[in-house]
């Protein structure tokens, strides 16, 4: 055949057209793959947007933020993806597919065997209520062989059908005679029957606490309750007594995982989508697998050789059976059906249409698009009943429902129901393309605006967070304050310190009054003349007391200065003190604080090291200072040694001693002890006179060491400039002021969303949402 050539039979238009699906439903998957990331990319700014409308409070920003409408669009871009999801699985169907829709008792299970060929066994129709409890799919294949189909379950094929339901032991090599019915079952898993099956009831009953899992389910108690109204009680009654009360005759079915498929023998279906009931007053159930199952799929050659990839899909309704069954229509029509065939049986005596006809209608359409032009009614016209007038009636008053055409047709006649099927069949062939490229077109329409709306949110969210203006101006504002502030407290810490240089410094004061009582408690001289005498006994003395008295001078001059020396703690306390007064200054006043975590000295060398890593001329103030010591080593030292020096010298001088009023050379242990009494008095005093006349002294120093480190940091040229350098570091003002800390966090949260922001607007490409050429 020439390939070139349109096809010919109806058969080989409907491949056709499959065929042509295939590539389109590749792209749309692609496009569905590129909606995840920028969906995901959005959710982010989102989440983001949220963050930052918090952090700014009630600034500018916060409002330009509340104008950026992002979780619109992810409810669009969760439409959108959910319509391209039901698109692509309408395309990547290996078949056409015509659901027959109807309240129960209408005759869709008879129209189903009718054009399928099927039997009651396969497709039962029984008098009263629903009969059918699940979803069924019937394919046509006119093929000798049946397409292979890998199963998760393994069993024995049986007649050509593999079945897991028989145990056989030992397996056994059968014939296998050709079989004109192959029947899938998929039952649900623990997963999908919660969430599908039982979650639903204690939705709409408004039940507390769904079961985890089925052991949960199974041991839980459903005591007797007043519920709303009648409707609700039913459904209790359904979850209580058909799923609770009789789960063991169907649990082990059902398993973890995912929802696994099985085959069955064409006479075993009955079995699995069948509903019966025991008639008494509780109307109990008498049959179970069908509460396990998912859907059923039938493969079987149709009456109609001329049909091709067809597939009818028998689609729950309303009030069918069981809580969940009006979501399972929408699902399937928006997935898994191109046509509609809406079968009515119009009642003899009383024909008119129904508010649940146009409820039925309404939910179609909510699923499946142009439903007025993808969908035909066929009244069912019942001999038994005779009701054709009533169909004729019907057909007559057709108005709010629309549909392409509206049929009378004997559902159980094979004749009928075929001419009608025929019809469906040429309109479908002939409209399909027209209507799924109307549905696509739409789908990409809705993606083109959907990318524009996303273009606009994205300007508002590029200006929301605008640079921050004003900056210098504010740097300039708050620097001038600081300057001021700082110079301020400096010189008001001067002039305190000025005022003092008269006054004694008290710590200095505490050191020498502890160094000259410690002079009088510890003396460094023998208490008794028997310490003396004992001592001049030894070798290198040779009882010689003028020997041993030169050497106790020389002793007691070395015990004083000791005692002295601790002054040097007093002189130093009283400097650091003073260093932690200017840092106080510039910690708080300066509002360099956050700047180091040390204060007193160590806070200058910080400062100090911090300046110099930066070249700032500012870190000479602040080493100098740091550096500054005014000790007893340094001051002091020579002065105590020149009093202890010449008041106790190893060489007796005559006028001194003549002065002192001590012996020049005594010669015994008691003029000894005299002595080095008399010395040490008059050394305590002459170094105590000393120290008084310094007790001043360190207040002198303070003053002019700060006076010192404000003429280099404040008055020294080019200081302004210097503090103005170091302070708009963009680092440094962060820690100095909060305005500027504040100030580099939102500048961190402006790269961050507008890093956020261009990631969206990668993704946001027209042409990666372009599925349609």
């Amino acid at each position: 055949m020439n390939t070139s050539q349109p096809p010919r039979t109806r058969a080989q238009r409907i491949d056709y057209i499959i065929k042509q699906r295939q590539p389109l439903a590749q792209e749309i998957q692609r496009v569905e793959s590129h909606l995840a990331q920028l969906s995901c990319a959005l959710r982010e700014l989102e989440l983001y947007r949220q963050r930052l409308e918090v952090s700014f409070g009630e600034s500018e920003m916060q409002e330009k933020l509340n104008t950026v409408h992002l979780s619109y669009l992810l409810q669009q871009l969760q439409i959108e993806s959910e319509n391209l999801n039901n698109l692509q699985k309408r395309f990547s169907r290996p078949t056409l597919n015509i659901g027959v829709v109807g309240l129960m008792g209408q005759g869709k299970s008879t129209l189903l065997k009718t054009l399928s060929g099927l039997t009651d066994n396969e497709i039962p129709a029984l008098e009263g209520g629903a009969c059918t409890a699940v979803r069924s799919t019937i394919e046509n294949w006119q093929g000798e062989s049946f397409p292979n189909k890998a199963s998760e379950e393994t069993g024995i094929q049986v007649n050509g059908v593999s079945s897991s339901l028989y145990g056989i032991q030992d397996q056994m090599v059968l014939p296998k005679p050709k079989t004109s019915v192959q029947v899938e079952v998929t039952l649900h898993s623990e997963s999908s029957f919660l969430n599908e099956v039982i979650y639903p009831y204690y939705d709409e009953l408004g039940l507390a606490e769904k079961p985890p899992s089925l052991d949960e389910f199974a041991n839980q108690i459903f005591p007797e309750q007043e519920l709303g109204g009648a409707s609700d009680e039913e459904m209790y009654k359904r979850l209580c007594y058909d799923y609770h009360r009789n789960l063991s005759q169907y649990r082990s079915l059902i398993r973890s995982g995912n929802p696994r498929s099985l085959k069955i023998k064409a006479e075993e279906i009955t079995d699995y989508v069948t509903q019966k009931r025991d008639g008494t007053q509780q109307n109990n159930l008498t049959t179970f697998k069908h509460l396990a199952v998912k859907e059923v799929k039938i493969v079987c050659p149709f009456k109609n050789p001329d049909v091709g990839k067809i597939a009818l899909v028998d689609v729950p309704g309303l009030g069918d059976s069981k809580l969940g069954d009006e979501t399972l229509m929408l699902e399937t029509l928006g997935n898994e059906v191109d046509v509609v065939l809406f079968i009515k049986r119009p009642d003899p005596q009383r024909y008119q249409w129904q508010h649940l006809d146009t409820q039925l209608y309404d939910k179609a359409a909510q699923a499946l698009n142009d439903l007025e032009k993808r969908s035909f009614m066929i009244l069912n016209y019942s001999r038994r009943t005779e009701n054709l007038r009533a169909c004729q009636r019907l057909q007559q008053n057709i108005d709010t429902i629309q549909v392409v055409q509206t049929e009378i047709a004997d559902c159980s006649d094979s004749e009928d129901a075929n001419r009608v099927f025929n019809q469906v069949l040429d309109y479908l062939t002939v409209n399909i393309q027209n209507l799924d490229r109307r549905y696509a077109s739409r789908c990409q329409s809705n993606l083109q605006q959907l990318h524009e709306q996303i273009n606009r949110e994205l300007e508002k969210s590029t200006q929301a967070l605008g640079y921050y203006s004003g900056e210098s101006r504010q740097f300039r504002r708050l620097f001038e304050q600081l300057s001021q502030e700082l110079i301020q407290g400096l010189l008001e810490l001067r002039n305190q310190l000025k005022e003092q240089c008269e006054t004694i410094d008290p710590d200095f004061q505490v050191a020498v009054q502890s160094a000259l009582k410690n002079c009088q408690t510890d003396k460094g001289i023998p208490e008794t003349d028997q310490e003396i005498i004992s001592r001049s006994c030894e070798f290198e003395f040779k009882e010689s007391y003028q020997a041993i008295y030169r050497v106790y001078i020389r002793e007691l001059r070395i015990h004083l200065s000791r005692h002295f020396l601790q002054v040097d703690k007093g002189l130093r306390l009283s400097i650091d003190k003073v260093k932690s007064l200017v840092t106080d200054v510039l910690v708080n006043q300066g509002r360099l604080g956050e700047l180091t975590s040390t204060r007193g000295a160590e806070f200058l060398k910080d400062m100090a090291d911090l300046l110099a890593q930066r070249g700032n001329q500012l870190q000479l103030g602040f080493r100098t200072l740091w550096e500054f010591e005014f000790s007893y080593g340094s001051v002091l030292l020579h002065l105590i040694r020149k009093q202890l020096d010449e008041i106790l010298q190893s060489d007796i001088d005559l006028s001194i001693a003549e002065v002192i009023g001590i012996l020049p050379d005594p010669s015994n242990a008691s003029d000894v002890l005299i002595n080095l009494e008399k010395l040490h008095e008059q050394s305590v005093a002459a170094c105590q006179e000393t120290l008084n006349s310094w007790l001043t002294a360190p207040s002198q120093a303070r003053y002019y060491m700060v006076q010192e480190f404000i003429d280099l940091v404040i008055y020294a040229r080019d200081m302004k400039r210097e503090w103005e350098i170091f302070l708009s570091d963009e680092d440094i003002r962060a820690k100095v002021w909060v305005e500027f800390k504040e100030l580099e966090t939102r500048k961190q949260d402006q790269q961050m969303w507008r890093q956020a922001v261009a990631k969206v607007a990668r993704m946001n490409q027209a042409s990666a949402m372009v599925f349609l050429r």
